[in-house]
C-alpha cells in the first residue's frame, strides 16, 4: 500500500511543481489500445512494449481538461481507500457522483488508465469489479474475509470472487479446467453432472467476454494446480476472439498481461473441422454476416495466429465455408451429445489444438 500511496503522491507532486512554475499541469498516459504499442511474446501473450507511444492529458486544453480533472478525482478516492484499507467497486465510484462521471464506461476507462500510468495492478488500487463469471466443480477455497466456499457440492454454481488475489487454501483433485464460453452451455453441462462423470474437473464461464476477475481466477487455478486448461467455444469469430482473450490477453489490458493470460490453454471445441467430421447438417449452421467476416479477417492477421498452424487451418476452414455454428448444434445429433459423446471422446483421444 505504501507503494501505491507513493506513486499517487509523485503524480500530485508533479502537478504542484507545474503550478509553482506557472505552467499548466499535464498527465502522460500510454496509448493502451494502439496495436503499435503491443508485442506478442509466446510465453506471456500480448504485452505492452516498454517505450510505447503516449498521449498528454492537458489541464489547459478544453478537450482534455475534463478528463484531467476526473483522473485527479479518482486518484484522490483511491488514495483515501488505500490509507483506510477500504475497498470500493467500480460501480460504487460511478454512483458516488453520477453527474460528474456521466457513465460507467468513463469510470472503467479512467481506472485502467490510472492502473497503467502508475504501473500498479487494478486490485492493488483497492478497486474491485463486480464479477459476472461462474465457477463449479471440484474446487474449494477460502475467501479473503474467511468465508469457505466448496464448489464440489453437486450442481452448485458460485460467482467468481470479486477479490481473486485474496482467496487462499485452494484445494482440488481436478484433472483439468474447462472454460465454457456461454452460460447456457455451462448450465447444461452442470445438469448432466459433467464435472464428476468423466473425471473430476473445474468448470468456469465468463458468460461471454470474460471480466477481469474470471481471467484472474483461470490464471490462479493454472498457477496453483498446473493442470491442463481447455476451452469450449462456439465455432464462430466471436468465440475465437473470447478464447484468444483468455489465452493471449486483450490489447487494452496488455499492461497487465503477466497476471491475466494462460498461454498453455488448448482449443477443445467446437472446431470448424468438427462440423464436417460429425456430418452436421448445413441447415443448422448460420451464414456469416459482414461483421463476422471482418472479425475473422482481423483475427487471422494477429501475431499469435502465425505461431499456431493448426488454429490457422481451422480459421481457413471457417473462412472458406462462411458458416458459423453454436455449440448447441450438437443437440441436432442427440440431446446429451455434448456431455455423453463429444467431450469424453475429445478428452480421451486428445482432440484439442
Amino acid at each position: 500500500s505504501s507503494e501505491v500511496l507513493e506513486a499517487i503522491e509523485n503524480v500530485i507532486e508533479d502537478v504542484f511543481k507545474s503550478l509553482a512554475e506557472k505552467k499548466a499541469p499535464v498527465l502522460t498516459l500510454a496509448n493502451r489500445s494502439d496495436w503499435r504499442n503491443i508485442e506478442f511474446k509466446d510465453s506471456v501473450g500480448l504485452q505492452m512494449i516498454p517505450r510505447c507511444t503516449t498521449q498528454q492529458i492537458r489541464s489547459d486544453c478544453p478537450r482534455s481538461a475534463p478528463k484531467f480533472a476526473l483522473i485527479l478525482k479518482i486518484l484522490s478516492m483511491i488514495y483515501k481507500m488505500v490509507q483506510s484499507n477500504t475497498y470500493a467497486t467500480k460501480r460504487d465510484i460511478y454512483y458516488s457522483d453520477t453527474l460528474l462521471f456521466g457513465s460507467q464506461t468513463v469510470v472503467d476507462s479512467i481506472i485502467n488508465d490510472i492502473s497503467c500510468m502508475l504501473k500498479i495492478p487494478r486490485r492493488s488500487l483497492h478497486i474491485l469489479s463486480t464479477s459476472k463469471g461462474f465457477v463449479a466443480g471440484n474446487l474449494s477455497y477460502t475467501e479473503e474475509d474467511g468465508t469457505k466456499v466448496n464448489c464440489t457440492c453437486g450442481a452448485t454454481v458460485f460467482t467468481v470472487p470479486s477479490n481473486v488475489q485474496g482467496i487462499k487454501n485452494l484445494i482440488s483433485h481436478a484433472k483439468f479446467v474447462l472454460i465454457v464460453e456461454k452460460d447456457a452451455t455451462f448450465q447444461r453441462l452442470l445438469d448432466d453432472d459433467f464435472c464428476n462423470k468423466l473425471s473430476p474437473c473445474i468448470m468456469i464461464t465468463g458468460r461471454g467476454i470474460p471480466d477481469l476477475n474470471t481471467r484472474l481466477l483461470v490464471r490462479k487455478l493454472w498457477d496453483t494446480f498446473q493442470i491442463p486448461v481447455f476451452t469450449l467455444m462456439d465455432a464462430d469469430p466471436h468465440g475465437i476472439e473470447i478464447m484468444c482473450v483468455y489465452k493471449y490477453g486483450s490489447v487494452s489490458m496488455s499492461f497487465e498481461a503477466h497476471h491475466l493470460t494462460v498461454p498453455s490453454i488448448k482449443w477443445l471445441g467446437l472446431l470448424p473441422s468438427d462440423l464436417k467430421r460429425l456430418n452436421i447438417h448445413k441447415d443448422v449452421l448460420i451464414p456469416f454476416t459482414k461483421q463476422d467476416q471482418n472479425k475473422l479477417e482481423s483475427i487471422q492477421k494477429r501475431p499469435y495466429i502465425a505461431c499456431q498452424p493448426m488454429w490457422k487451418k481451422e480459421l481457413e476452414i471457417m473462412a472458406a465455408s462462411k458458416l458459423k455454428a453454436e455449440i448447441q448444434v450438437l443437440t441436432s445429433l442427440s440431446s446429451d451429445y455434448l456431455s455423453r459423446v463429444y467431450l469424453p471422446n475429445k478428452l480421451q483421444f486428445g482432440g484439442w489444438l
